[in-house]
């Protein structure tokens, strides 16, 4: 009997201490709109082969979705015209710019 007492407890320590790093893990999931921003230009980089594919960890040029995912964020910039806080904007225009740049140079 003591024993069953023993591993109640430990069961019922274990789930607080995940309760408590479950609601770290909230905080840290917790996005905004740059984060997703820069999560496709991500994205598009490693699709441009600026940077390694974490997946094979090489560099891969993929234009087509590199092409994707720049107008996917140019259809974002239409779509939030007016929508967005001068920070959110700037960012947005800054990162079509470099994209749209690297995307010609690699397709000349």
């Amino acid at each position: 009997m003591e024993e069953d007492k023993k591993i109640d407890q430990a069961w019922k320590e274990q789930v607080e201490k995940e309760k408590r790093d479950s609601s770290g893990d909230k905080a840290q999931r917790e996005v905004d709109f740059k984060i997703f921003l820069s999560s496709l230009g991500i994205e598009a980089m490693i699709a441009l082969g600026e940077i390694e594919n974490p997946l094979t960890q090489k560099k891969e040029i993929d234009l087509n979705q590199a092409k994707y995912l720049i107008d996917l964020l140019g259809i974002i910039k239409e779509k939030t015209k007016n929508n967005l806080d001068k920070e959110e904007e700037r960012f947005l225009d800054n990162l079509l710019y470099e994209l749209r740049t690297i995307y010609l140079r690699k397709n000349i």
